[in-house]
């Protein structure tokens, strides 16, 4: 009985959390340039939603089920779209996007299924992660999962 006062007191002299920030509309627009540009293989326009230090994080469960992680730079995934076989169009379909932000950092949470051309390649979640500098919002890191099972349309 003690413990349960001494918690509700405690409960009262945690202060409020601060204000809610209604999330930088540009923040979403940020992500879906990049999205647009990887449509297009645009890569003078990828570059430009990227920080110079991005980084991409993949992760994933091997064929032994281990969790793998692979961790490489923004220029490496550029150069992957820009070399993408001619005629065949990296479309990663993105939903059930959540925003938040505080101050000049953001992030984005989001599902997603992956296409190249019509075909269903894989789905699972991106996270990405904003940083405004004096440029505007930049991508500084985006962490994935990837599946081929259990993905929604």
């Amino acid at each position: 009985m003690i413990a349960l006062v001494l918690f509700a007191l405690t409960l009262g002299a945690t202060p409020p959390p601060g204000p809610v920030q209604q999330p930088d509309p540009e923040i979403r627009r940020t992500v879906d340039r990049m999205f647009d540009a990887m449509r297009a293989r645009d890569t003078a326009a990828l570059r430009a939603v990227f920080d110079t230090t991005a980084r991409l994080m993949t992760t994933a469960v091997s064929r032994e089920g281990k969790a793998v992680l692979r961790v490489s730079p923004i220029d490496r995934f550029i150069q992957g779209i820009g070399g993408a076989p001619a005629g065949t169009t990296l479309d990663e379909r993105i939903f059930d996007v959540e925003v938040r932000q505080d101050a000049n950092l953001a992030t984005v949470w989001t599902r997603y299924s992956f296409y190249a051309g019509e075909q269903f390649s894989h789905c699972g979640y991106d996270a990405f992660q904003l940083f405004k500098s004096e440029q505007g919002w930049r991508i500084i890191a985006i962490a994935d999962t990837q599946r081929r099972e259990g993905c929604a349309p």
